[in-house]
Protein backbone atom coordinates (compact mmCIF):
# COMPACT_ATOMS: atom_id res chain seq x y z
CA UNK A 1 0.00 0.00 0.00
CA UNK A 2 1.39 3.49 -0.87
CA UNK A 3 -0.46 7.04 0.86
CA UNK A 4 -1.74 9.47 -1.67
CA UNK A 5 0.38 12.03 -0.17
CA UNK A 6 3.46 14.33 -1.41
CA UNK A 7 5.53 11.84 -1.77
CA UNK A 8 3.55 9.36 -4.14
CA UNK A 9 5.13 9.40 -7.13
CA UNK A 10 8.32 8.85 -5.77
CA UNK A 11 7.50 6.09 -3.62
CA UNK A 12 6.25 4.72 -6.44
CA UNK A 13 9.28 4.77 -8.65
CA UNK A 14 11.22 3.25 -5.63
CA UNK A 15 8.10 0.19 -5.70
CA UNK A 16 8.87 -0.02 -9.54
CA UNK A 17 12.54 -0.08 -9.29
CA UNK A 18 12.40 -2.75 -5.98
CA UNK A 19 9.86 -4.90 -7.88
CA UNK A 20 12.51 -4.98 -11.29
CA UNK A 21 15.13 -5.86 -8.86
CA UNK A 22 12.93 -8.79 -7.57
CA UNK A 23 12.74 -9.88 -10.61
CA UNK A 24 15.97 -9.75 -11.83
CA UNK A 25 15.82 -6.72 -14.00
CA UNK A 26 17.76 -3.88 -14.18
CA UNK A 27 16.12 -1.47 -11.80
CA UNK A 28 17.86 1.19 -13.96
CA UNK A 29 19.44 4.77 -12.10
CA UNK A 30 18.90 6.05 -8.84
CA UNK A 31 17.23 9.20 -8.80
CA UNK A 32 17.76 9.77 -5.12
CA UNK A 33 21.12 9.15 -5.59
CA UNK A 34 23.59 12.18 -4.63
CA UNK A 35 25.93 13.39 -7.21
CA UNK A 36 29.88 13.07 -6.89
CA UNK A 37 30.16 16.29 -6.07
CA UNK A 38 27.65 15.78 -3.00
CA UNK A 39 29.46 13.17 -2.00
CA UNK A 40 33.01 14.70 -1.77
CA UNK A 41 31.36 18.06 -0.16
CA UNK A 42 29.81 15.33 2.52
CA UNK A 43 33.57 13.91 2.73
CA UNK A 44 35.02 16.74 3.22
CA UNK A 45 32.61 18.22 5.98
CA UNK A 46 33.24 14.63 7.83
CA UNK A 47 37.09 15.21 7.54
CA UNK A 48 36.79 18.46 9.00
CA UNK A 49 34.61 17.50 11.97
CA UNK A 50 37.06 15.18 12.86
CA UNK A 51 40.18 17.57 12.42
CA UNK A 52 37.83 20.12 14.36
CA UNK A 53 37.00 17.43 17.37
CA UNK A 54 40.99 16.95 17.91
CA UNK A 55 41.35 20.65 18.36
CA UNK A 56 42.62 21.16 15.00
CA UNK A 57 42.54 24.75 14.03
CA UNK A 58 40.59 26.16 11.10
CA UNK A 59 44.17 27.02 9.46
CA UNK A 60 44.99 23.64 10.01
CA UNK A 61 42.09 21.67 8.52
CA UNK A 62 42.02 23.95 5.00
CA UNK A 63 45.61 23.36 4.54
CA UNK A 64 44.99 19.99 4.93
CA UNK A 65 41.85 19.85 2.41
CA UNK A 66 42.72 22.12 0.06
CA UNK A 67 46.49 22.21 -0.15
CA UNK A 68 49.21 24.09 2.46
CA UNK A 69 49.82 26.61 -0.71
CA UNK A 70 46.41 27.72 -0.73
CA UNK A 71 46.67 28.73 2.55
CA UNK A 72 48.66 32.20 2.79
CA UNK A 73 50.02 33.53 6.03
CA UNK A 74 48.50 36.83 5.17
CA UNK A 75 45.47 37.86 5.23
CA UNK A 76 43.66 34.62 6.72
CA UNK A 77 41.15 36.32 8.47
CA UNK A 78 39.25 37.20 4.70
CA UNK A 79 40.46 34.29 3.38
CA UNK A 80 38.15 32.87 1.27
CA UNK A 81 39.09 29.09 2.24
CA UNK A 82 39.17 30.16 5.82
CA UNK A 83 34.64 30.92 5.47
CA UNK A 84 34.94 27.69 3.69
CA UNK A 85 36.34 25.67 5.81
CA UNK A 86 33.74 27.22 9.07
CA UNK A 87 31.25 26.22 6.47
CA UNK A 88 32.44 22.86 6.57
CA UNK A 89 32.89 22.42 10.45
CA UNK A 90 29.29 23.97 11.35
CA UNK A 91 27.73 21.25 8.58
CA UNK A 92 29.42 18.72 10.23
CA UNK A 93 28.10 19.90 13.69
CA UNK A 94 24.98 19.68 12.17
CA UNK A 95 25.22 16.26 10.90
CA UNK A 96 26.37 14.93 13.84
CA UNK A 97 23.82 16.41 15.97
CA UNK A 98 20.74 14.82 13.85
CA UNK A 99 20.81 16.66 10.47
CA UNK A 100 22.46 13.44 8.80
CA UNK A 101 18.76 12.42 8.62
CA UNK A 102 17.81 15.33 5.98
CA UNK A 103 20.13 13.30 4.09
CA UNK A 104 17.53 10.61 3.64
CA UNK A 105 15.13 13.11 2.42
CA UNK A 106 17.20 14.33 -0.62
CA UNK A 107 16.27 15.13 -3.15
CA UNK A 108 12.48 15.10 -2.23
CA UNK A 109 13.17 17.89 1.00
CA UNK A 110 11.68 20.85 -0.70
CA UNK A 111 7.89 18.90 -0.69
CA UNK A 112 8.17 18.43 2.55
CA UNK A 113 9.34 22.07 4.17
Amino acid sequence: MLPLDALFDVRLTAARRYWLALNGRDPGDNPAALSQAQRDHLIDTLRALDARLETATYREIAATLFGASRVLERGWKTHDLRDRTIRLCRLGFELMQGGYRQLLLHPYRQRLF
